[in-house]
């Protein structure tokens, strides 16, 4: 939600011994009328924690807040939390995340997981090609009362590049339910950035979502596409 070959392998750069605390924040929109009217703002909000040349661990949260005619139609709330640590292209993660859709009918969706990763690229600059694939125990619970429990496969594939004052990150998930391949979710995030300072950052964000299961009456899909502004810090 890719412009890199796999197979490039460069040299890895070597991190002090020390701790190192990253954040980027992004305030994004949409405005849209006519047939529809349509208002959507979302903020997403990430830190992440790096400890000496082999620990990392990163939070991210987002929330999104849309009407359609003056209708509340979107209401989500996502917040992960993946430490991870690292040896040469190797990666071992860990993953707890929590989730709430208006949308999907969502009320709580709690994931707990952990499994393996390789990074075929990563550089001194923070650009990177990364696969990883988790095994998650998922619970979700429905507006209707409703509820499921289910273990999953979690694929992940990263990118991460930028030249000059651009700057592509894109997460894309695959998460198939372990006891059926015909119940899955698809996850895709995309993020291009024109920065105009070393702090600030013009934004453009893709994200869809499909989940093969939904309550009835929800939709399959989901796809948004914002514009905003961005802070980091180094």
């Amino acid at each position: 939600m890719l412009l890199l070959l796999l197979s490039v392998v460069p040299a890895y750069a070597q991190r002090p011994d020390t701790t190192i605390i990253r954040y980027v924040g992004q305030l994004t929109g949409q405005y849209t009328s006519g047939g529809v009217n349509r208002t959507l703002l979302a903020t997403t909000h990430s830190v992440t924690f790096l400890r000496g040349q082999h620990f990392g661990a990163p939070v991210s949260g987002s929330f999104t807040y849309g009407k359609q005619d003056r209708l509340l139609k979107e209401r989500e709330i996502l917040v992960n939390a993946t430490p991870y640590y690292w040896l040469g292209h190797f990666r071992a993660y860990g993953i707890g995340g929590y989730e709430r859709s208006n949308l999907r009918g969502i009320a709580n969706r709690i994931q707990l997981g952990l499994g393996p990763g390789w990074a075929f690229y990563t550089d001194s600059l923070g650009r990177e090609v990364s696969v990883s694939n988790l095994f998650i125990r998922e619970a979700t619970y429905f507006q209707d009362g409703s509820q499921r429990i289910v273990s999953r496969s979690s694929l992940r594939l990263r990118v991460v590049y930028s030249k000059g004052v651009l700057a592509l990150n894109s997460t894309t998930f695959y998460q198939p339910n372990l006891e059926g391949f015909g119940d899955y979710r698809i996850n895709q995030l995309t993020t291009l950035a024109l920065r105009f300072t070393t702090r600030f950052s013009i934004t453009a964000n893709y994200t869809y979502t499909h989940e093969s299961r939904v309550l009835e009456g929800k939709p399959n899909d989901n796809t948004n596409v914002t514009v905003g502004v961005a802070f980091s810090t180094k």
